[in-house]
């Protein structure tokens, strides 16, 4: 839910962010925020003109997730009450209608029966809708595919000595410790890791 007002109830520039109970005030210029709200409406309606089955217990009102560094978005289903909560990153308030739209859409194909994952039918659903509207729906994202601000801090990064692919991590993890345990998935070579120093801004 994101309201703009200041503490006379005037619009001022600051945005409120009601999230999990916690607020969080930042200047933002607001004609640069989309209203992701009315986006998740036009969204829904596209998917059932084209006949697909999303669900009837959306929520109306798309949480924003300012913490989120590895998802654009993320359908969360109450099986106590049959709903499903939207949620997307803040990246995305400010990024073009389209590629906005566009992940809402990935999402909001998970409120249909069976696509609780990246399966065909949720993969069929998927191409309809990149069809109709021009959509890029995919299983993933990036920052570059989407034209959006990169979040991920990279501090590792694993690479192979056969092939040279580049694997960045952002935490400790087996792999990060122990690379000489795993092999390189594209050519079977053996992995390094070096730590990649912190920029400071």
């Amino acid at each position: 839910m994101i309201f703009v007002w200041n503490r006379a109830g005037r619009n001022n520039g600051l945005k409120q962010e009601a999230f999990a109970g916690q607020k969080n005030i930042y200047p933002v210029p607001p004609q640069a925020v989309l209203n992701v709200d009315v986006l998740l409406q036009e969204v829904i309606a596209q998917a059932k003109t084209l006949h697909i089955p999303v669900s009837e217990h959306i929520q109306p009102h798309v949480r924003i997730n300012r913490r989120a560094t590895g998802r654009f978005g993320a359908c969360f289903a109450d099986r106590r009450t049959g709903t499903f909560q939207i949620e997307i990153s803040d990246v995305l308030l400010t990024a073009r209608r389209q590629v906005c739209c566009q992940t809402l859409a990935h999402e909001v194909l998970h409120t249909c029966y069976g696509c609780q994952n990246h399966k065909k039918r949720w993969q069929q659903y998927a191409e309809r809708m990149n069809c109709a509207y021009g959509y890029a729906i995919a299983r993933t994202d990036s920052p570059e595919r989407l034209g959006v601000e990169n979040k991920r801090v990279v501090r590792y990064l694993v690479r192979c000595g056969g092939c040279g692919a580049e694997i960045p991590r952002a935490r400790r993890s087996r792999l990060v410790e122990h690379p000489e345990e795993f092999r390189c998935a594209k050519c079977g070579g053996t992995l390094t890791v070096e730590r990649v120093a912190e920029q400071k801004s």
